[in-house]
């Protein structure tokens, strides 16, 4: 996009000062100015740079308080004791709950029984079997130990208040008995115990850690508000668990922790939520396996400091999905964390009307298979986002991946995008206007920073393919760039310098703003921009004078320029460039490799005589991040409207 004049200093490693927006529980933003920190002095080593943020802290005020939020440079993990996996309990010792229509049978001690509630005041193992139509499970232990309740084919309705609510209890696990079904099932309206705190809010609601474990099905219909809810710890390590919820799925203050199961939830709200905003070491959702099937009104998985994720199947689809980018001002993130989100494994395919991975701090990811179609951007980090490894699909996007600072280190990217495919900052280019919450609050500096040290990063885009309001440093790694058709916009866009001292960078789109890379790099370029477009499809061919191969392309769209950065350029030497003609290669992101080529009509032929050499004119940047010529956004990039 078009970019604003802006002094540039010589400082690299800084990581921007930003004005950010931090979610409520419910999703709501506030306004928080957060420094994220920096590196004093100058350097220009790319890799160095990577590693320049250091993570400070702002404060925000909302309607619980003050509340300090740090862009996270590492994860907070779950801890599982031996008991949260162990799915068996001893017969024997256990006490039996036997419902039965309106009544209960209390077989065993630490219990009692008022008509048909039964309330369990003791530590230990209690099974429970049958039908209750319309009573209450309560655990209210003052002795120490874990209370541990068998849901063996037991059906619990309760119309008026969570059916299994825990008051307190070190420790409950709900145990999931091999081979049985189990279903939980509240009322439309409750008798509350606190009118000020609105509790209890769930139909399972526990004051204390709550573990669920087995490898039994549990169904949980909530009708009046939530459908699990921990004040404390939410683990769960087993079992098939469905909920079925107006409002969120799964909650836990503290933290939750999933360890394996099966977990589908249909919600109103959030699928999986983690509430604590008032300390920095809470808050957080680990997950290390599972398989999760979310279908949410609101965000999929939403955690207040940070989300980490090592394994685990996920499909999500959030506020009707990318197709249902209607502007409406609710959060609908697939993934989402204000600290940060780390994904080091797993397999993901999210459908997000909103952005499918988001943090208001950072986002890294090291592994994993990630497919995502987003009705706004895909991988959204307002601090840093940085990519070490895995597989990213964007199938749609309106932005592709967004952050101040982007660092891909190593994986493979592809990125499909109704404007521009790598977006760093934003800036003037109207990724900062909307209300939608926690997303695009840049301010354009000239701190933001692109770092390509390796990786494969292959970007369709309407508007620029690679668009930095700052430096691009490239050391390693091949990106494929198809750009614009619109002359206001260019597949290479930066402001400052694009230093290239390593790697391969093919860029072909509109020449009315087209950009190579700057004279600061060590490695050759070369820019063509041709007399009138071409077709979509069409070949462009450069080889060197001998006949070496080095670049055949077809570009997706119509196009009028390109951009070739590589090893293989050396000084000195003449190239031939093509148009048209055949390849018998195969074409992998419109690139070509191996086969032969057949020429088309020899268009210009260039000799190497400087860092980068230019044939054509174009009436926008040239290498130097100087703008001469206006633009205006291109058809269909308009970012859904944010009242």
């Amino acid at each position: 996009m078009n970019k604003k004049a802006l002094a540039l200093f010589m400082t690299l490693v800084l990581v921007p000062m930003l004005t950010v927006g931090v979610a409520g529980c419910a999703g709501e933003e506030v306004a928080v100015g957060q420094t994220l920190g920096a590196q004093n002095g100058t350097t220009t080593s790319a890799s160095t740079a990577t590693s320049g943020a250091t993570p400070a802290t702002g404060s925000a005020t909302t309607a619980a308080g003050t509340q300090t939020v740090a862009a996270a440079s590492e994860a907070l993990y779950v801890s599982y004791d031996s008991e949260d996996e162990d799915a068996t309990w001893d017969a024997s010792q256990a006490s039996q709950i036997i419902l039965a229509g309106s009544s209960i049978r209390f077989d065993g001690a630490g219990a009692t029984v008022a008509g048909s509630t039964i309330t369990i005041k003791s530590a230990g193992t209690y099974v429970v079997t049958g039908a209750l139509d319309d009573g209450q499970i309560v655990v209210a232990s003052d002795t120490d130990g874990t209370v541990r309740l068998v849901l063996n084919g037991a059906d619990i309705t309760c119309s008026s208040s969570a059916p299994i609510y825990v008051t307190s209890a070190d420790k409950t696990i709900i145990t999931l008995a091999d081979g049985t079904e189990n279903r939980v099932t509240d009322g439309a309206s409750y008798t509350l115990d606190d009118s000020e705190s609105g509790e209890p809010n769930a139909a399972i609601f526990s004051k204390d850690d709550l573990t669920i474990n087995g490898s039994g099905s549990l169904t949980v219909r909530a009708s009046y508000d939530n459908g699990i809810v921990s004040k404390d710890d939410l683990k769960i390590t087993g079992g098939n668990i469905t909920v079925d919820a107006v409002n969120d799925g799964l909650k836990g203050r503290d933290c939750i922790g999933v360890k394996g199961g099966t977990i589908t939830v249909s919600t109103g709200g959030d699928g999986l939520q983690a509430t604590n905003d008032t300390d920095a070491e809470k808050g957080y959702i680990s997950i290390e396996g599972g398989i999760f099937n979310i279908t949410a009104g609101t965000d999929g998985i939403q955690a207040q400091t940070t989300l980490a994720v090592s394994g685990g199947d996920f499909t999500i689809a959030t506020g009707g999905g990318s197709a249902n980018s209607t502007g409406d001002s609710t959060s609908a993130k697939g993934l989402k964390a204000v600290g940060g989100v780390f994904v080091v494994g797993g397999t993901f395919n999210i459908d997000s009307s909103d952005d499918s991975i988001h943090s208001n701090g950072t986002v890294k990811i090291d592994g994993g298979t990630i497919t995502i179609a987003s009705g706004d951007d895909g991988v959204h980090a307002h601090a840093i986002l940085e990519i070490n490894g895995g597989e990213i699909t964007i199938t749609k996007s309106y932005e592709g991946l967004e952050s101040a600072v982007v660092t891909i280190n190593d994986g493979t990217v592809r990125v499909q995008s109704s404007d521009d495919g790598i977006n760093v900052a934003g800036g003037a280019d109207g990724s900062s206007v909307g209300g939608r919450g926690g997303q695009n609050d840049f301010t354009v500096n000239e701190n933001n920073q692109l770092y390509i040290n390796g990786g494969y990063v292959a970007v369709d885009a309407s508007g620029d393919a690679v668009d930095c309001n700052g430096r691009i440093f490239m050391t390693g790694g091949t990106v494929i760039a198809n750009g614009p058709t619109n002359d206001g916009n260019g597949a290479l866009d930066y402001l400052g310098e694009f230093t290239v001292s390593g790697g391969y960078i093919v860029a072909v789109g509109s020449s009315g703003m087209a950009e190579a890379p700057g004279e600061s790099s060590s490695q050759y370029s070369i820019m063509v921009n041709f007399d009138q477009a071409q077709q979509a499809g069409t070949l462009i061919h450069i080889e060197s004078e001998d006949g070496e191969d080095i670049l055949t392309i077809a570009p997706t769209k119509q196009f009028q320029s390109v951009v070739l950065c590589s090893s293989a350029i050396k000084e000195g030497a003449t190239y031939k460039v093509y148009l048209g003609g055949s390849s018998t290669g195969i074409a992998t992101d419109s690139l070509y490799t191996g086969g032969s080529y057949t020429p088309g009509a020899e268009n210009v032929s260039l000799t190497i005589a400087g860092i980068v050499t230019t044939s054509g004119a174009t009436r926008g940047m040239q290498g130097n991040g100087m703008q001469n010529g206006g633009g205006t956004k291109p058809a269909g990039g308009t970012r859904p409207s944010r009242p």
